[in-house]
């Protein structure tokens, strides 16, 4: 019989393991608006999920000293540090790149090589040029052991998750077409887009396509598989304080080799009156299934076979995970990326479709390829300008 004492510490010695197992020691590469979100996530998952792990937020980096001394000061980070202190550290295993789009790579490069990194977090778009993306593919081959996801947190949302639960039954049958879009309306003013210069950078590392654009691809890939691919692009929107590689409004034409679908998706920063909406139609040979984020507590369906539309209400469930605060309470942005964050520190969801690199690849290809179809467009536009003017 073993005795009272032993038996004592031997529980100690488990609820400790147990403990460690389920405890992410957060380190962020960032400290701008994005990283405010994440941290506020970070903070949330308790609320949310009866087995969230315990965090503890142990550095956060950026190029400003003052911006990440502020950032740790604010948000309870134990260390605010230089980049090459952060790769250095020893404790963080869970890291999250959300640094300006042209240094992902290079961030994420260095997080893999960390001495206990178990989990790395990317914010979209993955990285900025072809290069890029090959090595980044390298990355997944050479370090398979380290969970990899990106920052697409519309798939979190409740009624995304269920809409891919029942597209994927096969109840409408084979997709036909297709329309995406998602549109802001805020770089319509210029004071805006004074503050967000940052971003008026060329495609694929800047613009609409690849800040907006790249969730509405992300979804589509989601739903009709990663053999998308661009037949032609326009763009439109003109402004003397933005370059015109940075698409403000642009819209790609798409084919899928393996269902035959074709479709639209269009990506804009100038639409005046849309707030942030993202739409999503797909007709299919059975119905159509629709979403929008203006009504992010249901999806809707039609099928041919009762001619009639269909509601599906998901409200803020998660199930069988997290139905917290109720069923019935719209969800929101931030509530995508807390179940975002949830999934990606425990992996408790089975329903999840989990964005890793290898997707946020796929949607990085389509963005590139919008570049250089953007590029022809502007091009044959020019020429066409310039015979007229001749003429």
């Amino acid at each position: 019989m073993l005795s009272a004492e032993f038996t004592y510490f031997w529980h100690i010695k488990e609820n400790f393991l147990k403990m460690s197992k389920n405890r992410a020691i957060v380190g962020f590469m960032g400290a701008g608006g994005i990283a405010r979100a994440h941290a506020f996530a970070l903070n949330s998952l308790r609320y949310y999920y009866n087995d969230s792990p315990e965090t503890e937020t142990e550095a956060v980096c950026s190029a400003t000293e003052q911006s990440r001394n502020t950032f740790a000061s604010q948000f309870g980070f134990r260390n605010s540090v230089s980049f090459e202190e952060f790769v250095s550290n020893g404790n963080i295993d869970s890291v999250y790149i959300l640094g300006p789009n042209k240094v992902h790579y290079e961030h994420l490069k260095a997080a893999a090589t960390m001495p206990s990194i178990k989990r790395i977090y990317v914010e979209k778009p993955v990285c900025s040029t072809y290069e890029e993306e090959i090595n980044m593919a390298n990355i997944i081959k050479e370090y398979p052991e380290i969970k990899i996801q990106v920052g697409f947190q519309f798939l979190f949302m409740p009624s995304v998750r269920e809409a891919l639960i029942f597209w994927k039954s096969g109840k409408l049958g084979k997709a036909i077409h297709f329309d995406l879009k998602y549109y802001h309306g805020d770089y319509l003013r210029k004071e805006y887009r004074n503050k967000r210069s940052t971003r008026l950078t060329p495609a694929p590392d800047g613009g609409a396509m690849a800040d907006l654009g790249s969730h509405a691809i992300s979804l589509a890939i989601a739903f009709l598989g990663d053999r998308l691919n661009i037949t032609g692009a326009i763009q439109s929107g003109n402004y003397k304080d933005v370059t015109q590689d940075s698409d403000l409004f642009s819209l790609i034409t798409m084919f899928d080799d393996k269902t035959g679908a074709a479709g639209t998706l269009s990506a804009s920063r100038i639409s005046s009156g849309t707030g942030d909406t993202l739409c999503m139609e797909l007709f299919a040979e059975k119905g159509t299934l629709r979403f929008t984020s203006q009504s992010p507590e249901f999806f809707e369906y039609y099928s041919e076979e009762t001619g009639s539309w269909n509601r599906i209400i998901t409200g803020s469930n998660y199930r069988p995970v997290s139905s917290f605060p109720s069923g019935h309470v719209p969800p929101g942005w931030l509530r995508s990326m807390i179940h975002a964050h949830y999934v990606f520190l425990t992996g408790n969801d089975p329903e999840a479709v989990i964005p890793d690199l290898t997707h946020g690849l796929s949607v990085q290809r389509l963005v590139r390829e919008t570049a250089k179809h953007l590029k022809t467009f502007r091009d044959l536009t020019w020429v066409k300008k310039k015979s007229l003017s001749d003429g």
